[in-house]
């Protein structure tokens, strides 16, 4: 299983997300810190879920950051983040 596929399964169970889309965005950034030749490093996360209701961004980006908290400790160096409510949206 790629990095790409485990962030999707874990965001996807945790937050049953209407929609995601997690980009590996890993050679956008070669040469900077975190990189690595094989990727799998930085990565672009848009979703939308209910879960999300009623939290601030603040909150929504620590909800994740703690889900994916054993990824970041490891191989992924940086995740760009774009939680949203179903309203926010559209």
């Amino acid at each position: 299983m790629t990095m790409k596929d485990n962030i999707t399964k874990k965001l996807t169970e945790a937050f049953a997300p209407q929609r995601l889309d997690v980009t590996d965005e890993s050679h956008l950034h070669a040469g900077h810190i975190g990189h690595r030749p094989e990727g799998e490093t930085h990565f672009r996360v848009n979703i939308v879920s209910e879960a999300f209701e009623g939290k601030s961004r603040i909150d929504r980006h620590r909800m994740i950051n703690e889900l994916l908290a054993a990824e970041l400790a490891g191989t992924v160096h940086a995740l760009t983040l774009k939680p949203q409510t179903p309203k926010e949206a559209g």
